[in-house]
């Protein structure tokens, strides 16, 4: 039996269930293991913040949207990689500068560019 090196788990919030299958799909090809969540407070609720490694996240959602979000993910994980995804790139103005400052794509994206962005993010997490 050869030593696999864990998997990275990717966390994946939206309201559209046909963007989480993509993205669940795409991300399962990468050797990533996906976590799907319809809403913010569903991830939240879970408690698996601690053992997520990469956030991806509508921006657009009902309740808790994903500025919100991201505002809740890094007061707890301050260095967690995180992406934004929308429909609506006028949304893009409230995305903020410093260090966790996150990616952001409008859909649609390319696969590649978004698999590229999780990997760098992943690649570098603190020891």
């Amino acid at each position: 039996m050869t030593d696999r090196p864990a998997r990275f788990v990717v966390a994946v919030v939206d309201d559209d269930q046909s963007i989480l299958c993509s993205l669940e799909y795409l991300l399962d090809s990468a050797d990533y293991t996906v976590r799907l969540f319809h809403s913010a407070a569903e991830l939240l609720a879970s408690g698996d913040l601690d053992r997520i490694d990469c956030l991806i996240s509508d921006i657009d959602m009902p309740g808790t949207d994903g500025f919100e979000l991201l505002r809740l993910v890094h007061a707890a994980r301050p260095k967690m990689p995180t992406i934004l995804i929308t429909g609506y790139p006028e949304r893009l103005e409230r995305v903020s500068s410093g260090e966790t400052n996150p990616r952001v794509f409008t859909k649609p994206f390319k696969a590649d560019e978004l698999l590229a962005a999780v990997s760098d993010g992943v690649r570098n997490l603190p020891s």
